[in-house]
């Protein structure tokens, strides 16, 4: 299959037209207008400090349903002894920034470069990016980003600087998508951490028609309090 540049005009390819490994498209930019269009077709942008931008949408696709969500005993005691304070949406170029800092296992380095930092910090204004924050005392220690689209979240990357940090958050975002009627978490790709915690693969037409179903639903884009 090509791999697809995109033009000025705001449209991607149907992504059964990506490769094997979830490629698509290569171009474009990251204005608020393309990625939130690119988010709804179950598409993100994933490249290397120099490189052009890279668009993806991978098959099989990482989900987490709210409802299988799984909290360890362990994680439940940390939870119940409330170590960390949970904020939302209080900090969010910080996780987005330490994120990026984040020294990741057969990475050399981050996807999430300058720009990518500003255009998410755009659409944090615009209401449909979001951040979950864990505090030890005055400190970030753990966290997660990503974006809402009706009743699915878009999860785009987390850290954890203390050990199971980033399990709270998720465990906040996974009760607040509970009380907020949110359906999904797209996770993107497979990792061990996540299916531990209760993650799977679905086929990507499964995704899509998750997609068709629940991406344009009424959710007011706002600030998580």
């Amino acid at each position: 299959m090509p791999v697809f540049r995109l033009t000025k005009e705001l449209i991607f390819p149907p992504v059964r037209l990506a490769e094997p490994d979830g490629l698509l498209a290569v171009g474009g930019d990251l204005s608020p207008e393309r990625l939130l269009l690119a988010y709804r077709l179950g598409i993100f942008p994933w490249f290397g400090p120099g490189d052009p931008i890279l668009w993806w949408s991978p098959a099989p696709r990482l989900v987490l349903l709210p409802e299988e969500f799984r909290i360890s005993r362990r994680l439940a005691r940390l939870i119940g002894q409330q170590r960390f304070r949970v904020t939302m949406d209080t900090a969010f170029c910080a996780v987005i920034e330490s994120c990026a800092a984040m020294e990741r296992p057969g990475q050399p380095g981050t996807w999430i470069t300058p720009e990518m930092v500003e255009a998410y910090a755009t659409l944090h204004e615009l209401g449909y990016g979001h951040s979950v924050e864990c505090w030890l005392g005055g400190e970030l220690v753990g966290g997660l980003y990503g974006i809402e689209l009706g009743e699915v979240f878009f999860g785009e990357s987390m850290f954890s600087r203390q050990a199971n940090a980033s399990k709270v958050a998720l465990a906040a975002l996974v009760d607040r998508l509970k009380n907020r009627g949110g359906r999904l978490i797209d996770c993107q790709l497979a990792t061990r951490h996540l299916m531990s915690l209760g993650a799977r693969e679905i086929p990507g037409a499964e995704f899509q028609s998750c997609l068709s179903r629940y991406v344009d639903r009424p959710v007011t884009p706002e600030k998580w309090r």
